[in-house]
């Protein structure tokens, strides 16, 4: 009796219905559905490009494309393209990527598995997720046996009129570029035979290179039309709604994965962030939620759209499963401050991750220190003057209390947990004065 695969999420017959309701299917090649209805164990794949020694949110629609499949019980390998790095795919591009060494490319192939490992299951199992980086045989492969081997099944009117061709040739495309279609197309021959994938999944824009992958297996294996040995998988593009490509920040900067490049404050204000019209899609696409509890999310925002409940939640999950339970904790705390929270109660490491995030200066060890001159000295007023009408409006607090008189003396026991002082001018602008060492 043949195995039937399924997971947590249910059997792989009911994957494509779960990705439709997700939004996350753009395409699938023609036998997919029968192939899957069949119930044997599948492996599918995706690739990554080591172009950064970090993946960025734009990265999350692929990543967990591959966390739908494991979850359907698909075993999920995630492919680096650590050749395909060297070269660069002209796929949704309009100039040509730099060119990247062997060095680069393996320090950014480590430092990608592991973050992968925060969303896949690599533990032993029928479903484990595997890595696997093309540079193991694309980087030995001899030119003539490429050609002979690969080019032959590729006509070059089929390269031609792939959508990925067509739209660079008018403003020019590079041979190596070119070949990029046969390169990804052999890698999934290569794991066809070797780690015995059917099934390639990746961006709408990937639709041509993987339909020519299918096409240069179906070709090897002397299959007919309607009788396919390989499948693939594509989801569509994630756009904000004005347009721009999903994972920049507001100042138009990647959102990256990595602690060092984005703080977890920032990354978790970034979903924090997001427009209403999103969040039904982000939950969906980026959490593990089901249903009911995505549903149940989406009417509390129609009914109190003000409270922010679905991005908090869409926040601490996803920031949870980057960066663990307990940084999601503290960043959901200091997110909770700088948004209408008391800061009289907060402990010392809730007020020291603060100050990493928002500007900061020495707490002025000289008396008398006044209301003037600690908002002199934490940069919300340029001068005496003008400290003394940001007071007059009543537009400076002190540890989330109105300044009242310029003139009043500030003293060290006014410090939260001994070391800061929060002043926030107007709503938005916060600034810390801190006594002591800065916060690590």
């Amino acid at each position: 009796m043949t195995a039937t695969a399924a997971g947590p999420d249910g059997p792989l017959s009911a994957l494509l219905s779960d990705l439709e309701w997700r939004g996350l299917l753009a395409a699938t090649s023609a036998g997919l559905p029968a192939r899957l209805a069949t119930g044997a164990p599948i492996a599918g794949y995706n690739g990554f490009d080591p172009t950064a020694d970090s993946l960025h949110v734009g990265h999350l629609v692929p990543i967990f494309g591959l966390v739908r499949l494991q979850r359907h019980g698909v075993r999920p390998v995630a492919l680096v393209g650590g050749a395909t790095g060297m070269v660069g795919d002209p796929s949704g591009r309009s100039a040509e990527r730099t060119l990247l060494d062997r060095d680069v490319v393996d320090a950014n192939a480590a430092a990608i598995r592991r973050q992968l490992e925060r969303f896949l299951d690599f533990e032993p199992g029928p479903a484990s997720a595997e890595m696997a980086n093309n540079l193991d045989w694309l980087g030995s492969a001899g030119l003539l046996d490429f050609l002979r081997d690969i080019g032959k099944h590729f006509t070059i009117p089929y390269m031609l009129a792939k959508d990925s061709v067509q739209l660079r040739l008018t403003g020019g495309l590079s041979f190596t570029e070119f070949s990029y279609m046969l390169l990804q197309s052999a890698d999934f021959l290569h794991l066809y035979r070797e780690h015995g994938v059917e099934l390639q999944a990746g961006g709408a824009d990937q639709w041509g290179n993987i339909t020519a992958g299918i096409e240069l297996i179906r070709r090897v294996e002397g299959r007919g039309e309607g009788h396919e040995p390989a499948h693939g998988l594509a989801y569509p593009l994630l756009l904000t709604p004005s347009g721009a490509k999903f994972g920049k920040s507001e100042g138009g900067e990647s959102v990256w994965l990595d602690p060092a490049r984005t703080s977890p404050y920032r990354f978790y204000q970034y979903w924090i962030e997001v427009d209403d019209r999103d969040v039904p899609v982000y939950l969906r696409w980026f959490t593990l939620m089901g249903r009911e509890e995505i549903e149940a999310l989406e009417a509390e925002r129609d009914a109190h759209p003000e409270a922010r409940a679905a991005q908090r939640a869409l926040a601490r999950d996803i920031t949870e499963r980057l960066h663990g339970r307990e940084a999601a904790e503290e960043v959901a705390r200091v997110s909770a401050i700088l948004f209408g929270g008391d800061p009289l109660h907060a402990e010392a490491s809730t007020l020291a991750a603060l100050a990493r995030e928002i500007p900061t200066a020495p707490w002025p060890e000289s008396a008398p220190r006044t209301v003037t001159d600690v908002a002199i000295a934490a940069g919300v007023a340029a001068s005496r003057s003008e400290a003394r009408r940001l007071v007059e409006q009543r537009g400076l607090t002190l540890n989330g209390r109105p300044a009242t008189d310029a003139t009043a003396d500030v003293e060290t026991g006014t410090l939260l947990a001994g070391r800061f002082l929060l002043l926030r001018r107007g709503k938005r602008d916060y600034r810390m004065l801190v006594r002591g060492e800065p916060a690590p």
